[in-house]
């Protein structure tokens, strides 16, 4: 998938499996406490089993919105709280709070004050301030998809050299003044679109696979070779692209018979393509016409993430990308879901920071996983059901 968002990768497609192809125990949580003192006082309070939070006096309402419809319930109707940790939702949660949602102000300021001492004070410091919503379509389905993404690694050389010829490119000095620009295919194929990029390239990697997972993805880190032999690591940053409309290359492979629906992950299609010819290996390119540009940005700690849509960095496995018409980004969430390589479920915190062209609806996400070998396998694959829950600032008469 490619995610889209407004100062970096953010993401131009969609959730890897999903664009490529595209296409319990409920465990009742802690009682609120009393009001919160002051953050300069904040003790944690003594560890207890959880229990069902009381219910305000005055329900809450459900919120409409342009592609969702949020019904309130309680605590208790989340599956599944005993299986996460929400203080490891705290460094998400502060980077959504650089920019918090309209209506957050007041909340972010309260939980930028303080790491939570322990997993009760937490859940009691979410639930006294945030109202669950469960995410239903405008229809009233609940029920959704949850799909993966990732921060890919690749080699690169600053120069083409052998085994480094397929380039990754910065915009075009014309791409805001010729819309849509070039297709992939005639950027290969035609001499004004070669000259349109020529001296914009970043560095060159050393297969157009690699590129299509770049392009993808939207983002991600290069190993890069400098002229002079150092090595050093990048990121790739979305910067744009050719205004030409995605076209999946699994859903492509499918339709030619060279993998099966229930077979067409990325590692399949990186298989496939590894296997074929040059010509065939071409013709699965330009079935989708869409490319991506990137800029460069330094990487000085290889432990913050790509900034996703909401313009912040995003945390691995704390960090979705939704459609913003539905769920506002800096939002928490409840997910119900299941990991793909071994359908344990998935059930966690996690914030709206991103979005992508291919995340649409309601109860649809792309889960971040992060940088890494497993991340791409975990990311490749997934394409599991999902129920999500909004969590928003109660109202000041408690609803």
């Amino acid at each position: 998938m490619s995610h889209m968002g407004g100062l970096s990768r953010a993401a131009a497609l969609a959730g890897v499996a999903a664009l490529l192809l595209a296409a319990g125990c409920a465990v009742q949580p802690p009682r609120p406490p009393e009001p919160a003192p002051a953050p300069t006082a904040i003790s944690p309070p003594p560890a207890t089993t959880p229990e069902t939070p009381e219910t305000p006096a005055t329900p809450a309402a459900p919120l409409l919105r342009p592609r969702a419809r949020w019904v309130p319930v309680d605590w208790s109707a989340l599956p599944g709280l005993a299986d996460d940790q929400p203080t490891a939702l705290w460094p998400a949660l502060r980077a959504g709070c650089a920019k918090p949602a309209p209506g957050w102000a007041e909340v972010c300021a309260r939980a930028l004050a303080f790491n939570p001492p322990d997993e009760t004070f937490a859940w009691q410091f979410l639930q006294r301030e945030l109202q669950p919503y469960r995410l239903e379509a405008l229809d009233g389905s609940a029920d959704g998809l949850a799909t993966g993404y990732f921060e890919p690694l690749v080699a690169a050389s600053r120069q083409p050299q052998p085994g480094f010829t397929v380039p990754l490119h910065r915009p075009p000095a014309d791409l805001a003044t010729r819309k849509p620009w070039y297709s992939r295919q005639q950027i290969d194929t035609l001499p004004a679109a070669q000259a349109a990029l020529r001296g914009n390239a970043i560095a060159w990697v050393a297969s157009p696979l690699d590129a299509l997972l770049l392009q993808i993805q939207g983002s991600g880190r290069l190993r890069v070779t400098e002229p002079d032999g150092r090595v050093q690591t990048v990121r790739l940053a979305f910067a744009g692209h050719n205004d030409q409309p995605y076209k999946s290359v699994g859903r492509w492979l499918i339709e030619q018979g060279e993998l099966k629906p229930e077979g067409a992950s990325w590692p399949a299609i990186r298989q496939w393509g590894q296997q074929a010819g040059a010509t065939r290996l071409q013709q699965m390119l330009w079935a989708n016409p869409r490319v991506v540009f990137f800029r460069e940005e330094p990487l000085p700690d290889e432990r913050i993430g790509p900034r996703g849509a909401q313009g912040v960095p995003l945390t691995a496995g704390r960090s979705v990308a939704v459609d913003p018409m539905a769920v506002p980004y800096g939002t928490p969430l409840w997910i119900s879901t299941t990991e793909p390589l071994s359908a344990t479920p998935l059930r966690r915190l996690v914030m709206a920071q991103d979005t992508g062209s291919a995340i649409t609806g309601a109860v649809r996400i792309d889960y971040f996983w992060g940088p890494g070998e497993l991340a791409e396998q975990q990311a490749g694959r997934m394409k599991q059901p999902l129920q999500a829950w909004a969590l928003w600032p109660r109202q000041p008469d408690g609803r």
